[in-house]
């Protein structure tokens, strides 16, 4: 009897779980596609957007594959619902695809494969700098890409891939992007410059234009110069201009209407800038004292709003009575140009009229050292730097610069291990690039996950990928004078989509 029981009781079972199935299927087939449209925002070749309507709500997502490469991604799963927005991200221009939108439920549907062409490339953005005349090792530079700005009109900003194609782009018409940065929630943030302001910096140069140029220190032009902008903006991965700030409009003090050279996003989302304090001063100048208005630099900490969050001026820490070149340096005395947080979150900002890096404490202002030229640390002489830019701490500590060389005209990458207790500096990394590849302003360096170096000599125009050594094994010469070239990871994109094995 107790047989017969479980029998039944399984047979129950089995006629409920068919019964369940026979309504996902049903369930399934009801929920039908009722609409696919493809769009392409702003019109560029480099992004769509897939438009999915549902009969019922549900998850869904996207597959699609480069028909010549066979290569498959996967876009997020949009949350259930019944209208879907999905985002296919750094396409290539002129390339076909086919896709699939799969309803991700219990069983899945799958629509028919569907196909598209993107469309052409924008003439201005077809880059014919990427030749086969010069080194181009497309596996140097790895799967991530180079994020350049362009500062006349129309600004923008754009990621170029190892075969030189731009992929990924945003412009803004009224103003120029000076520079950019990655932000910690996968944003961009860009600092945005008046049209015309620093011309100069604009056209690269050949090799005997740069070492003909202007090399003493200081380098015055006005405060306006100093690579500076007028405003920040923070864009997403998708091109949406998530805010803008024009400092004019928000702070009265003309100190805070100009921002320059660098700007960061903690993780708290405050923006950490580089600004022109001004101080007046009494100075000797040629043996009888005078009163003028000193040139100076800070930090600027401000919200997305314009809100100063925190302030601090290289004056508030600067010997002016015993400074003996005060008189000749006096409308750029420090003429800083680089910022980025040490490991214990205190600031590094480059001082290239001095060819050295100082460490601030971020909560009480104080310079706590200075290292290079006639700075506190004890260094291979061999291994000074001077009128350095873009200083950053790597992942196991050390210090990385771009070494502009103004002395022997030679530009490249330095890195330091730095003995803080002990005041002493090791030299761990030198890979100076090749002569015509000097720089004598702008430019930066940075350390790629592959262990090479992704270089910019602004003045030539060069956008390198080279070794430890600084030999070059991947070059893009651009149009302008880029002010910096920034390594973006493909991680970063991770949240729109990931690759199918």
């Amino acid at each position: 009897m107790n047989v017969m029981k479980r029998l039944i009781i399984l047979l129950l079972l089995l006629a409920a779980a068919a019964g369940c199935l026979t309504w996902f299927l049903w369930s399934a087939d009801r929920n039908e596609l009722k609409a696919v449209i493809l769009t392409s925002p702003r019109n560029t070749a480099m992004y769509n957007r897939v438009e999915v309507s549902l009969a019922q709500p549900a998850p869904v997502y996207v597959e699609y594959t480069e028909k010549a490469t066979g290569k498959t991604w996967r876009t997020r799963t949009s949350p259930a619902d019944t209208l879907h927005h999905l985002d296919l991200l750094l396409l290539k221009a002129n390339t076909e695809y086919t896709y699939r939108v799969i309803i991700d439920q219990f069983p899945k549907a799958t629509s028919k494969e569907l196909s598209f062409t993107t469309r052409q490339q924008s003439p201005w953005l077809v880059n014919h700098w990427y030749n086969e005349e010069r080194p181009h090792d497309g596996s140097a530079l790895g799967d991530g890409f180079i994020l350049l700005c362009f500062g006349r009109l129309p600004g923008y900003m754009m990621l170029i891939d190892s075969q030189g194609e731009v992929r990924w782009y945003w412009q803004v018409d009224d103003i120029g992007v000076r520079a950019a940065s990655l932000t910690p929630r996968g944003t961009f943030l860009a600092l945005l410059r008046p049209f015309v302001k620093d011309a100069v910096d604009d056209a690269p140069m050949t090799p005997e234009q740069v070492r003909q140029e202007e090399h003493k220190k200081p380098m015055r032009r006005g405060s306006m110069g100093f690579a500076g902008g007028t405003g920040v903006a923070e864009v997403s991965l998708t091109g949406d201009l998530m805010w803008r700030l024009d400092l004019d409009k928000v702070e009265q003090e003309k100190d805070l209407h100009v921002i320059h050279h660098d700007l960061l996003m903690d993780r708290q989302g405050a923006i950490h800038t580089l600004y022109r304090p001004k101080k007046v001063a009494d100075i000797r100048v040629d043996g009888r004292v005078e009163t003028d208005t000193l040139g100076g630099d800070g930090i600027l900490v401000i919200d997305s709003l314009g809100n100063v969050l925190h302030k601090w001026s290289a004056w508030d820490v600067w010997d002016i009575d015993n400074d003996p070149y005060i008189a000749e340096y006096r409308y750029d005395r420090f003429h800083l140009n680089g910022l980025c947080f040490d490991r214990d979150s205190n600031y590094l900002v480059s001082a290239p009229i001095e060819d050295q890096i100082w460490k601030i404490n971020r909560s009480t202002g104080q310079l706590e050292w200075r290292f290079g030229r006639n700075g506190d640390f004890k260094m291979d002489t061999t291994s000074c730097f001077s009128f350095q830019h873009s200083p950053y701490v790597l992942d196991n500590g050390d210090l990385l610069l771009f070494d502009n060389g103004l002395y022997d005209l030679r530009s490249g990458a330095r890195a330091f291990r730095l003995d803080e207790g002990k005041r002493e500096a090791e030299t761990v990394l030198t890979a100076l690039l090749p002569k015509e590849k000097y720089t004598s302003r702008m430019g930066n360096a940075t350390l790629l996950p592959n262990g090479n170096l992704l270089q910019c000599s602004s003045k030539t125009g060069s956008v390198m990928v080279t070794d430890r050594q600084g030999k070059v094994l991947w070059e893009c010469v651009m149009y302008f004078a880029p002010y910096r070239a920034v390594y973006v990871p493909l991680s970063v994109f991770k949240d729109y989509f990931t690759t199918v094995d």
